[in-house]
């Protein structure tokens, strides 16, 4: 995994990094296991997403209502993915872990090119 400069710096500037850092490495292994490999642009937008989640976890925040009908097409392997970080920050709804799974589908798709 290679971080931009813009993750190194959204790393930095998280007010919670340890738990930050904890689930980038998580999301790195569940991503490896998987054999999905994410570009440098993807691990960004994914760091920052991730980052963004576990203030919302902290706070209390609640998402929108998302509707499940909409992820149909994503894979199990992504959702899966997804549904262990959002476990893993914990005091989230279910929701997140629909939006988190488009990372990982759309990433999934960078070896099928």
């Amino acid at each position: 995994m290679n971080l931009t400069e813009e993750a190194k710096k959204i790393i930095n500037d998280s007010e919670y990094q340890a738990e930050l850092t904890e689930m980038i490495e998580q999301a790195n292994q569940l991503l490896e296991a998987n054999g999905i490999v994410p570009t440098d642009l993807q691990w960004t937008v994914l760091i920052n997403h991730i980052n963004e989640m576990i203030k919302r976890s902290k706070a209390g925040e609640k998402m929108t209502g998302i509707d499940p009908e909409l992820f149909a097409e994503v894979s199990s392997e992504a959702l899966s993915i997804a549904g262990e970080l959002v476990k893993s920050i914990g005091n989230l709804m279910i929701d997140e872990m629909y939006v988190l799974s488009i990372h990982f589908e759309t990433a999934k798709q960078n070896s099928v090119e």
